[in-house]
């Protein structure tokens, strides 16, 4: 059976709460890849993965957003795989969730201080990036129960 063909006019509650937080050009990325996903593969989980590998080579997430990168390109291990290699290791535990894994430690720190990471200046590169998913993964639960 084909792809149901989705309406070019969506509302805003069709987008992850992260992104309704989030800049106008993160929506647009998002839904622009997400829409073509659907007519490849249909509605569900592989349309959502798709989309949100294309907005994480230009956007990462902070705290309970998605905010523009410095510089473009994958954000994790995950984010660079393609194809067939990307679904065989979607639970590997190689994507961080966002974070830009692949940027500096200053850019990491400078992050971990906005979100307020405690002992952040004593952490090396990768327990940096966990922090913050951490600090995300709360700062976005905090904003979808304040909004419930």
């Amino acid at each position: 059976m084909p792809a149901k063909k989705r309406s070019t006019t969506r509302s805003d509650t069709d987008l992850p709460s992260t992104l309704e937080r989030s800049p106008k050009k993160a929506q647009e990325t998002w839904l622009a890849t997400h829409d073509a996903a659907v007519e490849e593969y249909g509605e569900g989980e592989r349309a959502h993965r798709t989309a949100f590998a294309s907005l994480k080579h230009s956007f990462e997430k902070v705290g309970d957003h998605w905010e523009p990168k410095d510089e473009k390109g994958p954000s994790d291990v995950q984010a660079e795989r393609r194809g067939a290699e990307a679904r065989t290791h979607r639970n590997d535990g190689d994507s961080a969730g966002g974070v830009n894994a692949n940027a500096t430690k200053s850019h990491l720190l400078d992050v971990a201080k906005r979100l307020d990471v405690r002992g952040r200046t004593r952490m090396n590169k990768d327990e940096l990036v966990e922090a913050i998913q951490r600090a995300n993964d709360r700062a976005t639960a905090a904003a979808r129960k304040k909004s419930s």
